[in-house]
């Protein structure tokens, strides 16, 4: 049942990635274009004068709106606050950012770290190099890759259930 679920929820991410940002955006270029044309510009004389056929206008506003869309969406994402947040979401939303991903991820990196730590920690112990402070921290993040590997999480995710 848990496997239907998780089919249909990618099936509707990939709906919604599909149609917003290519059926939709098709349709409403083309729309507005349709629109301005027959609504705008067929209803001004002086207009009409200057694009008496669809094409033109169609070409000259595409020729305009791309370079225009260009530099707004390059504003949204260098300037913008609102980009910046969107991230800050995103983060808070993955559970990626607080656990490790499947993959070699988890079954190669984190078990490596966590023996790289454990190796380190009896060095420096074995050399006494190692004061409680920092034998306190090691063991803090050792508890921590130990969660990680095991599948669990670190850290405090804003939504755990995804």
């Amino acid at each position: 049942m848990v496997r239907l679920g998780r089919f249909v929820a990618r099936l509707w991410y990939y709906f919604r990635m599909g149609y917003a940002t290519y059926l939709t955006f098709l349709f409403g270029y083309v729309s507005t274009l349709i629109t301005v044309y027959y609504l705008a510009i067929k209803s001004v004389p002086v207009l009409l004068d200057v694009f008496p056929k669809f094409i033109p206008f169609a070409a000259l506003a595409t020729v305009i709106g791309v370079p225009s869309s260009i530099a707004i969406g390059w504003l949204h994402l260098k300037r913008s606050l609102a980009y910046s947040s969107e991230m800050d979401i995103g983060v808070e939303a993955n559970p990626y950012y607080y656990k490790l991903p499947p993959g070699y991820t988890l079954e190669v990196w984190g078990p490596l770290y966590l023996e790289l730590l454990l190796q380190m920690k009896k060095l420096l112990a074995a050399s006494k190099l190692l004061n409680e402070a920092e034998k306190e921290r090691i063991e803090s993040l050792e508890k921590k890759m130990r969660i990680l590997n095991e599948g669990g999480y670190v850290g405090s995710p804003k939504r755990r259930n995804l």
